[in-house]
């Protein structure tokens, strides 16, 4: 599982980690679609009914797969479909501590390392609450953490305890799909977090068009899309896969002319 994710982020390049909800549309047809645009990582949402870090988009996708009876054994049917399609792309679950700790985090762990995820990002549990999350690191499942515009210097050191795979940088204080943080803001955060992990960077919030995806991938070592995606699916429905592959490209390949401008 680890290797997976250390292989997305390569050293040439920014590696382009997207996102989606599970049971929003045709998934599995939909996560099909982010890989041959190239998507090096996926952010898979597990729905909830309270979503509170998420804008208008991802709660509609959040209302959607509830509509249809979405259930974690469904999330993570999904999640082993998609691993036996795609053995070589890390898959990541992403929510909220409601849906990611039932019954217990140490039956979710296993049951999500069984089917073939590979990292956790759970919104709501604080670096303070680590022993909830200590049954994914156990089972080879990297937990994911969160820094934002807020995380200071004194705090930055426990974000960090214990974080693996990589660290998301959510790049404005508020919810996503809105807005996005201007440029020299993104690459102050960036290189003060890169001085104190190892970890890959990876910066998403308000990221929409390749022209912003760009720009920040000059500079972090990884791209978050989600807002933009979840808004083609709600809206193409059962033909989403053709949009979603084709605006994935055009993410990716501004993502990997990024440095090449740079060098």
């Amino acid at each position: 599982m680890a290797d997976r994710l250390a292989n997305a982020f390569p050293a040439d390049r920014a590696a382009l980690v997207t996102f989606i909800t599970a049971g929003d549309g045709d998934t599995a047809a939909n996560l099909d679609a982010l890989v041959a645009g190239g998507a090096d990582v996926i952010e898979l949402g597990m729905p909830f009914t309270d979503p509170m870090a998420d804008g208008p988009a991802i709660q509609a996708a959040n209302l959607r797969a509830l509509a249809k009876g979405t259930r974690t054994v469904d999330v993570l049917a999904i999640v082993e479909g998609f691993r036996a399609r795609h053995p070589n792309v890390p898959l990541v679950l992403m929510g909220y501590a409601n849906t990611m700790t039932r019954p217990t985090p140490t039956a979710f762990a296993e049951a999500a390392a069984r089917a073939g995820a590979d990292g956790v990002i759970i919104v709501d549990i604080p670096p303070e609450e680590a022993g909830e999350v200590a049954p994914f690191a156990a089972n080879g499942i990297d937990v994911i953490r969160l820094a934002t515009p807020t995380t200071d210097a004194a705090r930055l050191p426990a974000v960090l305890e214990g974080a693996s795979g990589f660290l998301y940088y959510v790049s404005v204080a508020g919810i996503t799909g809105l807005q996005q943080a201007a440029q020299a803001s993104i690459e102050d955060a960036v290189a003060r977090l890169k001085a104190a992990t190892d970890l890959p960077v990876a910066v998403g919030f308000g990221v929409r068009t390749p022209e912003q995806a760009e720009a920040i991938a000059r500079v972090a070592d990884g791209v978050v899309v989600g807002s933009a995606i979840v808004d083609l699916v709600g809206k193409h429905g059962v033909d989403a896969p053709e949009h979603v592959r084709a605006y994935i490209r055009s993410l990716k390949t501004a993502v990997e002319a990024a440095r090449k401008e740079v060098a």
